[in-house]
Parts: structure tokens; C-alpha cells; sequence
């Protein structure tokens, strides 16, 4: 029989009754089921001091944080539940169980390596500006190259410097190899074996860098309108459609793009402010330039 209609008298006069989790037949009173899930909000709350206090669940599991989030704090503010303060003896009682406590939660070697590299990978990711949700997808893939062991014999650094880089190339949000070793204190070239070896063990999929994702960022850091990174993305997909790209690095072609954007919108910038922007040499965007100017029938007036 259908669930709309009362077993005992037909009715289809259901009500239900949210707090007590039960669908009740308005004509006869038979409880038709019971044990219904809320599919309510998680809370009702009209106040903003109101969010904290009715919420049924704790905060969201990160893997950034060592236990994921999952696990006891012992506050440090120096009272008790009631908010009465503690007496100094008391104090010196919860410093010391807080200690052991931290001590406690790091007890393997796996986990005192995840509690080095999180941090590391925190630090880089606030020095590059990477997004939050990009640092939590590093933080996953970091974990996934723990379980499978292969951080051993190399240097945690490397791992966390070639794990960002991975991730910020699937994203799409681009970090060059330049950054990633200023920000990690590393050689590209060490970043670049720890890459390679990460995508070959772990088999991923990481797409060919865009050039036309640096156009924004380039464009933001040299103050130059919308208008010109639109110009300089319609010159990089006529280049791209051209095959032009193959073989040279996104970072000058880019770099070459926004040059030329900005002289066609007069917006001018000097060879040297783009290649200390795009962390390239003025050789470098000079040799593109002339390149994307000559295929691309490109009128500039220099």
C-alpha cells in the first residue's frame, strides 16, 4: 500500500510531527511510521550568538590539521566550565596534561612526519597565496604519499614543494617551479625529480600548464585594465590555435602575450617590468615577442 495512504482507514490525511520523528493519520489516529529522519536544518537560530550553541555536529574534517580535526583540545584560556578562574596550582595541572597531551597525538613516526610536513605545507601555501581548498587537496595527496611510503629518502620539503605544485597545475591556478623553490628554499631541479617521481608512482593525470591562466595574475601585478588581459587571452588562443606554444614555456609566452596587450591598449610596460613580474628574463619575452608579432600579423607600434 502506498506510504501516503493509512493502512487502517484509507485516509490520506498524514501529518508529520517533526519532533517526534512519526507520520500520525489525522482520521483514525494510527501512528503510520515512526523513527522518520529530520531532513530539517541542521539548526534554527535567529541570532548570531545562537550558532554555536544548538549545532548537532562539530566542525568539518580537515586534512590539513594532523588529527583531521578529529580530536580533543584541552583549552589554554585558564578557567573552568563555569568560567571561573583557575587557581595557579590548578593552571601549572592543565600546562602540564596539555603537554602530554600534544605529546600523546604524535606518537608514531608517520605521525610526527605529518606534523613537520602540515606545517611546512601551511607555511608555503600563505607565502604563494594558494587557496584553502587547494591546500586541503595537497594535504590529502601529501597522505596518499605517506601511505604508500614513498617519502623515504627524500626530503619532506621536496614532497610538500612538489605536492602544491601538482595540485595548483590540476587546479589550474598556476605556481611556477621559480616560486615553488623561493617559497620552499629548494633547487627546481630537486622539486622537479620529486615531481616526476610522485606522478609516475602515484599515476596521476596532471593537464599541460595553460599559458592563458597566468594572464590574470600578470595583469593584476602590473596594474593593467581588463581590458588588456582580454586582448592578451585573444592573442595566446589565436597562438594556441596556431600551434605556437609547443616547446616554449608558458610563463614567457604569457609574459609576451601581456607585452603586447598592452601596447595595442596603450597601456605600455617596459620588457623589464613584465619578465621581473613573470619571473623571466627580458631575453626571453624580447625572442617571444618578435615570434607571436611575426605569425600572428600583429601591427604594434613599439
Amino acid at each position: 500500500m502506498s506510504g501516503n495512504v493509512c493502512p487502517e482507514c484509507g485516509s490520506t490525511k498524514l501529518k508529520k510531527d517533526a519532533e517526534k520523528g512519526e507520520i500520525v493519520c489525522q482520521q483514525c489516529g494510527l501512528i503510520v511510521s515512526e523513527d522518520e529522519m529530520d531532513f530539517g536544518k541542521e539548526w534554527r537560530s535567529f541570532d548570531s550568538d545562537g550558532f554555536e550553541d544548538v549545532a548537532r555536529t562539530g566542525s568539518p574534517m580537515k586534512y590539513v590539521k594532523l588529527n583531521k580535526g578529529l580530536v580533543t583540545v584541552i583549552d589554554r584560556r585558564g578557567a573552568d566550565a563555569r568560567g571561573n578562574k583557575l587557581s595557579s596550582k590548578s593552571k601549572a595541572q592543565m600546562y602540564r596534561l596539555i603537554k602530554w597531551h600534544k605529546r600523546a597525538s604524535i606518537s608514531s613516526s608517520m605521525q610526527r612526519n605529518l606534523s613537520i610536513a602540515l606545517t611546512e605545507l601551511r607555511r608555503v601555501a600563505s607565502y604563494l597565496n594558494i587557496p584553502e581548498q587547494l591546500v586541503e587537496a595537497a594535504a590529502l595527496l601529501y597522505r596518499k604519499t605517506v601511505k604508500k611510503g614513498l617519502i623515504r629518502g627524500r626530503l619532506i620539503e621536496a614532497v610538500v614543494a612538489a605536492v602544491l605544485y601538482t595540485v595548483c597545475r590540476t587546479y589550474q591556478v598556476p605556481r611556477t617551479l621559480n616560486e615553488m623553490a623561493e617559497a620552499s628554499g629548494l633547487t627546481k631541479k630537486e622539486i622537479g625529480r620529486t615531481y616526476r617521481f610522485l606522478v609516475r608512482e602515484l599515476k596521476l593525470e596532471v593537464p599541460l600548464t595553460n599559458p592563458i591562466h597566468y594572464i590574470p595574475r600578470f595583469a593584476s601585478e602590473l596594474n593593467l585594465s581588463g581590458e588588456v588581459q582580454e586582448e592578451g587571452r585573444k592573442i595566446l588562443e589565436e597562438a594556441i590555435g596556431k600551434g605556437l606554444i609547443s616547446g616554449r614555456g608558458p610563463t614567457g609566452v604569457a609574459a609576451a602575450a601581456v607585452y603586447i596587450a598592452g601596447l595595442l591598449k596603450g597601456e605600455r610596460r617596459t620588457q623589464k617590468e613584465v619578465a621581473n613580474v613573470a619571473g623571466v628574463t627580458e631575453v626571453t619575452i624580447r625572442n617571444r615577442y618578435r615570434e607571436l608579432k611575426k605569425r600572428l600579423d600583429i601591427e604594434v607600434s613599439a
